[in-house]
């Protein structure tokens, strides 16, 4: 049975340059780093995996991605964090970085869409509570992102209930 995902694993221009970027921008923590920059392994803060994110270094001469718009590919990363509160420090700390390109709430979940260094699209988001999906569990919503009203809605504090961090679960034993 599987239970969820686990990690990714990305090839950039620059391994170092991006585990600058993940520690500065959304506070990773690098696990193991070839000191050459050949790779870099990474994880998310409160994350009980033993890495999130991996990147492995094949060049500055290496094009961009075109997928999407003309080949097959991976779209994007999502990356939850457990609070509105924390993705209202993010879309800070995005903004800041120049690394946030747009914002959505999908209903079941509100989301910021940014770039890494190489303009890999990742999300930092927020699930909304299951129990309060109700019908739009089954629909495909696009609407803008107002984190004010949403906040007022949820609260800044309340966290989803479908991934616990390591640290509150650690707390709890």
């Amino acid at each position: 049975m599987i239970t969820g995902m686990n990690h990714a694993v990305l090839y950039v221009r620059d391994a170092r340059r991006q585990q600058q970027f993940y520690e500065d921008v959304l506070g990773f923590t690098t696990i193991v780093a070839h000191p050459e920059g050949a790779f870099a392994f990474m994880r998310a803060p409160g994350s009980p995996n033993h890495h999130d994110l991996a990147c492995f270094t094949i060049g500055a001469g290496a094009g961009a991605t075109t997928a999407g718009r003309d080949q097959v590919g991976l779209y994007h990363l999502a990356w939850e964090v457990s609070t509105l509160g924390d993705l209202v420090e993010h879309e800070r700390r995005l903004t800041e970085a120049g690394a946030l390109k747009g914002s959505s709430d999908h209903g079941v979940n509100k989301s910021l869409y940014a770039v890494d260094p190489d303009g890999i699209e990742f999300e930092v988001m927020w699930l909304t509570p299951p129990e309060l999906w109700g019908d739009e569990e089954h629909q495909a919503i696009i609407r803008p992102l107002d984190l004010a009203a949403d906040i007022a809605k949820y609260g800044a504090d309340r966290a989803s209930t479908t991934h616990v961090p390591a640290i509150s679960q650690e707390a709890s034993s």
